[in-house]
Order: structure tokens, then sequence, then C-alpha cells
């Protein structure tokens, strides 16, 4: 019988577990809402008891004894304080909660390099400092605690760590964090995904049914493990994700750092993935378009014709990447009177805004793009598809899966193979 791996996603508003065999085929699967558990999706337990949900719904699919290794991966950035125990002292402070401390933001900004992840509102590293006043006896990330639960260890992995200023190159917690004010003895150990922590405790065996050598590996973030899902492994290629917004990540032989783009670089298995995220993207075309229109209008589109008009599309001023201006206006004019004209503009802006991106990503000392990979639901759109494979002129690639459980799974895998 084969040997499985299990995967753990702990999202913005659920949990996904996925078991794969040693071939990578999807044995088990299981989703599970916060929501079911309560309503204060900040809340740690709300967290495990969704994760765990998923965990045993997953396992309940196949042997749980077969099970070789896990790994869990979380949202980059969210963080929590814990006692000895692990036992979290409140609720988290999520990935998008952003630092309103202002002097906090210029001493981190004083003390870190310009090219450091730590930098800015958003900063995972304000969020420790901020966590550090109420006396704990280690802050965490969200997916170090949900691991913990597995392993009783209080182990972080690189992914996660670079936004909380852990330095990739030194592989340390580097010494001008104390100038934050916070005690680095706080931070967790870090450790490269997919190595591994130790065997599953004795109460994870109980309730999952896990063998005692069952092993947790160091997992990452939703991020990376959604770009791992994809079995994108080659430096130039890269995944697109087209949500509300559009985010690029292209998979370097070196790292890429660009502030000024909000570009930084993390480390997967022995590779850099370099990316940004645009303010374009699904979001403009629902502010004209409601799901139904978008796909009868793009029934009329032509994607091998192409289109005249030069659109930007942003759905406000401000954009972040490929350029860098918070003030940058959306370029939607003229608007034809035909709309699958109009959205066939909108589509193809679009397409020109990604190729810039993964241009600018060459400028800045990435490889040239050799494929890409689709993720989010702008994927389903062929029309679009098309257009943007003409734009980009570089091969679509199916994405093995879209599932960061898939690439926490794979994670796993990989650390005991």
């Amino acid at each position: 019988m084969p040997d499985l791996f299990l995967g753990l996603d702990i999202g913005t508003s659920g949990a996904r577990a996925i078991v794969i065999d040693d071939e990578g085929v999807v044995r088990g699967e299981c989703k599970a809402a916060m929501a079911d558990f309560g309503v204060n999706h900040r809340a740690p337990d709300v967290w495990w008891q969704a994760g765990r949900a998923a965990v045993a719904g997953a396992l309940s699919k196949v042997d749980p004894g077969r099970v070789k290794a896990l790994s869990v991966d979380g949202t980059s950035g969210t963080m929590l304080a814990v006692d000895k125990e692990l036992t979290p002292l409140g609720d988290g402070v999520m990935y998008n909660d952003a630092c309103r401390d202002t002097a906090l933001i210029d001493r981190i900004g004083s003390a870190a390099p310009d090219n450091s992840a730590a930098l800015g509102a958003n900063s995972a590293l304000a969020r420790a400092v901020a966590l550090s006043e109420i006396r704990p006896a280690q802050i965490l990330h969200q997916a170090d605690w949900i691991a913990s639960q597995f392993s009783g260890r209080a182990v972080s992995d690189e992914n996660n760590a670079l936004k909380t200023g852990f330095d990739l190159m030194a592989q340390a917690w580097p010494d001008w964090i104390a100038a934050t004010g916070i005690d680095v003895s706080l931070l967790p150990d870090v450790v490269e995904p997919g190595t591994p922590i130790g065997p599953v405790t004795a109460t994870a065996q109980r309730a999952f049914g896990l063998p005692p050598d069952a092993l947790v590996v160091a997992g990452t973030t939703d991020g990376c493990a959604s770009f791992v899902a994809t079995g994108a492994q080659q430096p130039g290629a890269g995944v697109t994700a087209l949500g509300s917004t559009m985010t690029i990540k292209l998979l370097s032989d070196r790292p890429i750092s660009a502030p000024q783009y909000g570009i930084y670089s993390h480390r997967i298995f022995g590779q850099w993935l370099a990316g940004g995220a645009s303010n374009t993207g699904g979001r403009v075309l629902l502010k004209y378009f409601d799901a139904d229109t978008i796909a009868e209008l793009s029934g009329r589109i032509d994607p091998e014709t192409d289109c005249p008009l030069d659109y930007y599309p942003l759905a406000e001023p401000g954009e972040r990447f490929p350029i860098a201006d918070p003030a940058l206006p959306p370029r939607l004019e003229p608007r034809p009177d035909n709309d699958a004209d109009f959205l066939c503009g909108l589509f193809d802006g679009i397409a020109r805004i990604e190729a810039l991106a993964y241009g600018r990503l060459k400028e800045l000392g990435a490889p040239e793009l050799a494929s890409v990979r689709t993720v989010g639901g702008g994927a389903q759109n062929a029309v679009w598809t098309r257009l943007r494979a003409r734009r980009l002129g570089v091969p679509l690639i199916a994405p093995a899966s879209t599932e960061a459980a898939y690439g926490s799974a794979l994670l796993a895998r990989r650390g005991v193979m």
C-alpha cells in the first residue's frame, strides 16, 4: 500500500486538508468553514477547530495509519502570542491588520535594511513587537502554532519568518531586530520549508489515528504553498493569480528585491520565489459587469484579433506593481458602444499589465519568463486565457493543483523522501 502525506491549509475563512500518495494522487480531501466554529476568525481556537475538522474529514477517506508526514501552511504575517505551554494569550493579529503606531513603523524603518520584507505598516515584525508587550513566552506565526498542535514544538519556516525580519542569507534572526524593541528570544527557531521538525505527539496520534513515526514537516505561507501546488519547478516558471487583484510570482535562481515595488523573494527548494501584486484584476471587471454578463460577452470576443484599445484597468487610482505610483489614474477611455469590445479592452489591458510585470522582474535580475500557470477565478475564462497567451508569448500550462493544501502535502512528502 502506498505511503500517504497530509497537507493542511489555514485560510482567511476556513481550512482545507488534502491527503496525497507518493505519486501525488489525491486520496482524501475535506474543507471546514471557520464560521461553523465561531464568529471570531481571529481566535486561534477557531483556527484549530476548523483545521482539526478538515484533517479528520480528509483522513476519514484513507487509512490514517499510513500517513508518513504532514505539513501546514497559514496566512502570511498572521501572528499570535503564547505561554510556555503554547496556549494562546489572546486573539491573533491578522495578516491585514495594519500597524497604526507610526513611531514603531519608523523605529523598524530606521533599524531594518532597505530591502527588508519587515518594512511598512503591514510588517509582521510590527505585529510581533506589539504582541511582545503582553509578556508572552513566545510569539509565533499562524502556521507555526497550528503545526505545534501536531508536534508539540514551536518551530517556524523561512517563508513565514521573512516578513518578521528573518535574514534568509544568514539563516538567522538579525541583530538589528533588537533595536525595534523586541527580545529576539521570543521569536521561534526557523528552518527551511520541508524540513522534518519531529514526530507527532501521542495526543495527535489518538485524535487522528496517526502512527507514532509520522513526522511533522516545516510548512510555509499560503501563497508559497499555492505556488508549490501548481507544479512549477524550473527557473523562469511563472504563476499568475487572477483574483480580485493580480499577483505575479516567478521562480528564480537568484533573489530579487525591489521595495519600491513591494517585491521580495522567498526561498523554496533551494531556489527563489520573487513576486509582486498589482491592483488590477477581477475587481475591475466586476465594477462594470457581473459574472454572467462577462461569460456571455466573452463568447462574442475573438481572442485572435488584436484589441485597439490601450487601457490600464484599475478600480480606482493607485498602483503598486509593475508601476509604483499611489496616484496612477485608471486608463479606461475611450469606451466603445459595444460592451463586448469594452470587455475585450479590459481583458487585454490586464494582460498587458501582466506581461509588463514579468518584464519588470526580468529587468530587476530575474530569469526570462518561460511558462505561466494560472490560478484564481480568471483562469476559468478561455477567451481571456488566449488573449493573455498572445501577450505573454509563452506556454500557459495547466497547474497540477490550485489548492494550497496540496502544496503543503507535497512539502510533507519532500520532508521524508
